[in-house]
């Protein structure tokens, strides 16, 4: 059996409430009692800025560094990450360092959005829009790039920008939208490749986790298992979760992650 080494980030990095960090800690939790592992912490709490890009970046660089850090001794010894993150913009941090241990592998980016905007090209400057272009060496995000646009396959996504569309349109990246047959195309696109998931919550249909996005026409929760199970059949480096909030609202009743963690079950095997 692979080690598995939980992380559990709980930095501020493009928050727009309180809800994300203690969110992921309540993932981490229901996730070290199914694996029987610990999590190491990463980051400290802190009241969300909510701020332009540069300025989240900026107070954020630290507690992303040092997840960059913790996620390359993990990859460095061979064991599988299994993250507990709070927001998307975390991924500057872990996916440059994701591809340099296993430039082999692609990223599944299961997201309702691509997250492939740029400090040129974004019209809200959301920090957590430009995610997955910084590890792509669209702009200099500061924590590294070296991800290969081939290597990524955006699953679920339908809130595009329009230089995402034409990104895609481009056949730059792969986009496997939602819809019948998900979890067949998905097989397809990932054609037996290692795979490197992540998981924002979003991409889920609304009112099945708390989110901060809401975008009706996601997955529903048998449509995410089947799609892990499709995953399951590469081998799977590793898992980051995302945008879980712990409640709908602030000061609201928690709600558990375990359904969700349910329907991951088998990647989280195939990360055994």
């Amino acid at each position: 059996m692979s080690e598995v080494a939980i992380t559990l980030f709980q930095g501020r990095v493009g928050d727009h409430n309180n809800l994300a960090i203690p969110g992921a800690k309540s993932l981490a939790a229901v996730l070290s009692e199914r694996l029987g592992a610990g999590a190491v912490v990463v980051g400290t709490p802190a009241p969300a800025l909510n701020l332009g890009w540069r300025a989240e970046l900026d107070a954020a660089m630290p507690a992303l560094r040092a997840l960059a850090a913790q996620l390359d001794q993990v990859l460095a010894r061979r064991a599988k990450p299994l993250t507990a993150s709070s927001r998307c913009a975390a991924s500057l941090a872990t996916l440059p360092v994701v591809a340099r241990h296993r430039p082999d592998a692609c990223v599944v980016w299961f997201d309702a959005h691509a997250d492939l905007n740029t400090p040129s090209t974004t019209d809200s400057g959301y920090l957590g829009g430009m995610a997955l272009s910084g590890p792509a060496g669209m702009w200099e995000s500061g924590l590294g790039a070296g991800l290969a646009l081939p290597d990524i396959v955006l699953v679920g996504q339908r809130a595009l920008d329009p230089a995402e569309l034409q990104l895609i349109a481009s056949g730059a990246v792969t986009h496997v939208p939602p819809g019948a047959g998900l979890a067949e195309r998905l097989r397809t696109a990932v054609a037996g490749r290692p795979v490197y998931i992540h998981l924002d919550c979003d991409v889920l249909n609304p009112g099945i986790v708390p989110t901060d996005y809401v975008h009706e026409n996601g997955l529903s929760l048998p449509e995410l298992r089947d799609t892990c199970a499709v995953l399951a059949e590469s081998e799977v480096i590793g898992l980051e979760i995302a945008e879980f909030q712990n409640a709908w609202e602030e000061g609201g009743e928690p709600v558990s992650p375990a359904p969700l963690i349910a329907a991951l079950g088998p990647v989280l095997e195939a990360l055994r």
